[in-house]
């Protein structure tokens, strides 16, 4: 067995993907990269499952703590056999409800009521637009909108940064919120919150008490999840919202985890339904933005309404520009 891969792979999280974002966890994979006991127990997990970022998580909702090095070898070689089956078995989530952000004003583009069905959902914590507070505040910080559900502020407030034009805002009313994903979570299940908490890096702030309190509006209403692949799944599940509603399909950030053939059949699958479609992908992802996008110069993600442009965003909706009717395709 070869530990040189994990070596590498760990060096170079701990040099290049960490600082900035992390610092325990660039001690914990500094570590690795300086270990060879654990570079063994690692070495035993599949090449596509062994990321730090997907490790370390499943270490964490194990029960490791948030301390130096020496603490968490000692608990990974102490419980070996059960980091390296629950890494085999899981995939990293991005359960990121910040995401919603970018793509409030497209669902306030749409008559509803609306009937959302999320492909890649975790846990369904972006199928609650309606349940958040928003603040969209401009480049000094200042408040330029916001926005609280019709019973007031939320549990979460979702701040994003909104550069240049501000386009017209409201809350949506959802009526129905379904999704499909290979391994849903349960936000009313212990193991999978801790799960969805321990993908949150360590240093990243408001992040896991962000997601902390959408999982407890998840746990209160819980959507309707199934598992599954989208294409097989995706008809049966469109046909059961409800008559009257508006279907929203969303596929925010989950098509650049899909390979290229599949990904085509999905999208083909979505655009032939009686539904709406809102998504946040790389520029270069799809060929179906309107209009083109020059993905050399594209700052961030797309977001898009059926394939029409409308912003570029941060990935997990940290920032977004408003680009609709710009008919601009790049910066």
């Amino acid at each position: 067995m070869t530990t040189d891969a994990v070596q590498r792979r760990y060096a170079r999280f701990a040099a290049e993907e960490a600082p900035g974002r992390s610092d325990l966890y660039a001690e914990w994979a500094s570590g690795v990269a300086q270990d060879a006991v654990v570079q063994e127990v690692l070495a035993r997990i599949p090449e596509n499952r062994r990321q730090p970022p997907l490790v370390f998580a499943v270490t964490r909702m194990l029960g490791a703590d948030l301390s130096g090095y020496d603490g968490w070898r000692a608990f990974v070689l102490a419980h070996a056999d059960d980091v390296v089956a629950e890494s085999a078995a899981r995939g990293l989530q991005t359960n990121e409800p910040l995401r919603l952000a970018p793509l409030l004003p497209l669902l306030g583009e749409i008559d509803g009521p609306l009937a959302l069905l999320e492909i890649g959902a975790s846990a369904g914590l972006c199928l609650y637009p309606d349940r958040y507070s928003y603040r969209f505040v401009g480049q000094d910080g200042e408040t330029r909108a916001a926005l609280d559900p019709d019973d007031g502020p939320s549990l979460v407030t979702l701040v994003s940064r909104v550069e240049g034009e501000l386009p017209p805002l409201r809350m949506p009313e959802v009526v129905w919120r379904a999704g499909i994903d290979l391994a849903p979570l349960d936000a009313r299940e212990e193991r999978d919150r801790r799960w969805l908490q321990g993908l949150v890096w360590p240093g990243e702030e408001g992040r896991e008490q962000r997601v902390a309190a959408a999982l407890d509006i998840a746990a209160s209403a819980p959507p309707l999840l199934i598992a599954g692949d989208a294409v097989d799944r995706l008809d049966a599940l469109a046909a059961a919202a409800p008559a009257g509603a508006t279907l929203v399909i969303t596929t925010p950030g989950v098509l650049v985890h899909i390979p290229r053939p599949a990904r085509e059949r999905l999208v083909e699958r979505i655009r032939s339904l009686p539904a709406r479609w809102i998504t946040i992908d790389p520029p270069g992802l799809l060929d179906v933005w309107r209009p083109p996008v020059d993905a050399e110069r594209w700052p961030g993600f797309v977001v898009a309404l059926d394939g029409e442009v409308r912003a570029a965003a941060d990935p997990l909706g940290r920032w977004w520009e408003w680009r609709a009717g710009s008919g601009a395709s790049s910066a």
